[in-house]
């Protein structure tokens, strides 16, 4: 949020520089982000000064160029080069002297420098107006005042206004400073604790008054609910013109294009006090009557940017007598806003419901400055003094008249919150104790009115516009934040409790399989759990009847909460192979949703992804495709990692997956992988092979809790390897023999490895050849020849009799 110092010093009168003042602020809760410089002319007309034309004649070598000499108050007069037609001797004129930087309409910087033109020199530039940024007219040059003397700066006769405009990040609960006058409000709380009591200016409207009753619009308010508050006043004979410079400097200094007065005036009304207004024209009200109300679901309404809606049977519109107007709190309509032609019009003032407008700005995907305000709370007992103070600029600037009583549709005033503060709460919460007449003193610097004062506290009655005030502890943290934390002071002495927490906890696992992947190129997703309810559709695993739905979507795509962790990470990998990112590893930890017949459930998932090649490519090494081994290889290491070793590994196919695996033990899954389906990922526009494993990460973390981790030294002894090549049948598995050999030798034989396959030529039909390895050690004594045979020969027994295997 942008705010004006300018505009700010009109409520207050702080001689502080910008700097010192954003400090307080800073400190108050209102966090400036950063200060800039505002200019109303670019270049604050520096280097531009005004200067007497001596002589003009024509140039020797241009018909179109005159040559003139111009005192500018120097030593001596100038020759300068101009090309206006209607440059003459005697004129006054401002003149940009060497060294000058002027701008384009662009924003384009451009020095004046001493040179050449069609061979004279030229030391300077008379200046039209638009070069100056004073105007559009570039017809010639400007003509100054002949009483002006020769030499004056031209920043001192132009309004040329310097200002600096602080960026706040203001909270979402501070709705009370969303204005230039909320600011300062908090400003003078600030200042009255470093003992200057400066007094808050609130713009007057006591020269209100109604000039004639000649233009009445009833106005009736059909949902009170959503509308709580709703006033209305008509003005005549205004002129719809361009705003005077001031109020387009104030607007411009804090981002915002003047349009118009009459919008202009809304606008600064708005940022000013922070309730929003809107001017409709008047002539297009049909049936001189405005209802507030819902419209019927599918109602077509245009707005002010052109764009046709369907509007929601919750959508709160403000409409005449025929047809909707405006979308309340959020947008205007295209056929009842003000126009040059407009000359009478109905100005709106009204609080509307937070939560309604919230709704209604998601649903079409609007955000203005109105529904920004109205969506936090504001202040509903401003309403009225609002619409004057703005009714009153208007007639002021555009001329006209007040031709109706206003209309104040109130029936349910909205009452201040009661609230009884401790001062023994406020010890403990504070950390000491502020004395009672300052914290007195706070509360009433901030508005809250003290109704009775006791030994133990205070009977407080928090004003309307702070609606994020309702408890005790936020009237503490209002006296903290003006008091100023750092005056509250530190003891020497930290206290500091340790919890007991196990190796086994989520987040530390998480972290230790996390940096596992990431050492392996892994990157780390995060995606919404919010998702598109058509993904169902993608596979007969998920239902929809178990989808958990929003009330209140953000958007179509985001109406459910996501079944499966699948679909969020195709669109990330859709989203990056669509920027030339082919070569894809990914991760996630996440949840997915599930609403059953008698409750809901979420489920903790670890999601991998693995598309294009393993590694970049390299002039030294071939590339080579990431594909089912290596993601198998990638989730066994996960595994062990964590102590799970040997789950028992079955084939899965299913809708979503062409070539799968699962691994598991008893009835218990911990991971599902494979290849997804071409037909899936065609859906995503994803044209590569895509790799994908979900681990079921609540089983993981219950069987990892399970396991004994225990430390042993490393053997002394050496290791022996022998190698079998083995032929067999193509449907035996590595996994069988796998299992044979751990049961025929459990003591010595440590690691079993299949390092090459063979199948076709040489080989009976039916049949393949595998090149097994096995490792055998005794951790207590080296291994004889002897002892070593005696297991190969078992083993090779063993082999033979239950896999049918030959030694070739």
């Amino acid at each position: 949020m942008k705010i004006s110092y300018n505009w700010l010093k009109q409520f207050i009168k702080i001689d502080w520089n910008a700097e010192k003042t954003g400090e307080l602020l800073t400190d108050l809760g209102l966090e400036i982000e950063g200060i800039e410089a505002y200019e109303s002319v670019k270049g604050g007309l520096k280097g531009i000064v005004v200067g007497e034309v001596l002589t003009c004649i024509q140039h020797p070598n241009a018909d179109r160029l005159k040559l003139t000499t111009v005192d500018i108050g120097a030593d001596e007069p100038v020759q300068i080069v101009c090309g206006a037609p209607n440059v003459a001797a005697g004129q006054k004129v401002p003149v940009a002297t060497i060294g000058t930087t002027l701008y384009s309409t662009e924003g384009e910087a451009w020095e004046i420098k001493k040179g050449k033109i069609r061979g004279e020199e030229s030391h300077g530039m008379i200046c039209a107006e638009d070069e100056l940024g004073l105007g559009e007219s570039h017809d010639g040059i400007m003509v100054l005042d002949t009483k002006l003397k020769v030499g004056t700066p031209a920043a001192e006769i132009f309004d040329v206004e310097n200002d600096e405009v602080f960026e706040i990040g203001l909270t979402p609960n501070r709705a009370d400073a969303m204005s230039h006058y909320g600011v300062a409000r908090d400003l003078k709380a600030g200042l009255l604790q470093k003992d200057l009591p400066l007094e808050l200016i609130t713009p007057s409207v006591m020269s209100y008054h109604v000039d004639t009753r000649s233009l009445k619009i009833d106005v009736d308010v059909k949902d009170k609910e959503k509308c709580p508050r709703y006033c209305g006043v008509t003005i005549s004979g205004v002129k719809v013109s361009t705003s005077p410079s001031w109020l387009q400097n104030r607007l411009k200094a804090i981002g915002l294009s003047p349009i118009n007065n009459i919008v202009d005036i809304t606008n600064y009304v708005l940022h000013e006090l922070g309730q929003p207004l809107h001017a409709f024209d008047a002539s297009k009200i049909s049936g001189n009557k405005i209802e507030v109300k819902t419209c019927k679901a599918g109602t077509k309404f245009t707005t002010l940017d052109e764009v046709v809606r369907e509007l929601h049977e919750e959508d709160l519109m403000i409409c005449d007598a025929e047809k909707p107007m405006c979308i309340a709190g959020v947008f205007g309509g295209m056929d009842s806003g003000v126009t040059e032609a407009t000359t009478n019009i109905f100005l709106e003032s009204a609080y509307f419901d937070p939560v309604s407008v919230r709704k209604t700005a998601k649903r079409h995907g609007l955000n203005t400055d109105a529904s920004f305000r109205f969506e936090r709370g504001i202040d509903p007992n401003i309403t009225e003094y609002a619409l004057k103070r703005a009714a009153l600029l208007i007639t002021e600037v555009a001329g006209g008249e007040i031709t109706s009583d206003i209309s104040d549709a109130y029936p349910n005033k909205i009452k201040d919150y009661e609230v009884r503060l401790s001062f023994e709460n406020a010890k403990k919460l504070i950390g000491e104790e502020i004395p009672k007449e300052t914290i007195k003193s706070i509360l009433t610097s901030l508005d809250i009115k003290i109704n009775n004062v006791t030994e133990a506290g205070l009977g407080l009655t928090v004003p309307s516009f702070r609606n994020d005030v309702q408890r005790e502890a936020d009237i503490i943290e209002e006296i903290l934040r003006v008091y100023g934390y750092n005056n509250i002071g530190t003891t020497e002495k930290l206290n500091a409790s340790i919890s007991n927490s196990s190796r086994f906890e989520d987040y530390k696992l998480q972290n230790i399989i996390g940096n596992q992947l990431a050492s392996q190129g892994f990157f780390e997703i995060m995606a919404n759990s919010l998702t598109s309810p058509k993904y169902i559709e993608l596979s007969e695993q998920l239902n929809a009847d178990h989808n958990v739905k929003m009330l209140n979507p953000l958007s179509t795509d985001l109406e459910v909460m996501r079944q499966s962790l699948l679909f969020s990470g195709l669109e990330a990998l859709s989203h990056n192979i669509n920027r030339k990112r082919y070569d894809l590893k990914l991760f996630e930890f996440g949840k997915t949703y599930h609403q059953y017949s008698d409750n809901r459930e979420e489920h903790k998932h670890l999601s991998l992804f693995v598309t294009g090649n393993k590694t970049q490519e390299r002039w030294n090494s071939k590339t080579t495709t990431s594909d089912f081994f290596y993601l198998k290889g990638t989730i066994e290491a996960v595994l062990e990692r964590l102590g799970l070793n040997r789950l028992k590994s079955t084939p899965h196919k299913t809708d979503i997956l062409s070539e799968g695996m699962s691994l598991s033990i008893g009835k218990k899954k911990f991971v599902e992988f494979g290849l997804i389906k071409k037909s899936v990922l065609k859906h995503f526009g994803i044209s590569q092979h895509v790799l994908y494993a979900e681990f079921n990460w609540d089983n993981v973390l219950d069987m990892a809790k399970h396991n004994s981790i225990t430390f042993k030294a490393i053997p002394k002894y050496p290791e022996v390897r022998r190698d079998f090549a083995l032929l067999l049948d193509n449907k035996v598995t590595f996994e069988e023999i796998y299992t044979i050999a751990k049961q025929t030798e459990k003591q010595l034989l440590k690691d079993i490895n299949l390092f090459d396959v063979y199948e076709g030529k040489n080989l009976p039909a039916g049949k393949k050849s595998y090149a097994v390895s096995f490792t055998l050690q005794d951790e207590n004594k080296t291994l004889n020849d002897k002892q070593i045979d005696k297991i190969m020969n078992k083993l090779q027994s063993n082999f033979e009799s239950k896999l049918g295997a030959e030694l070739r």
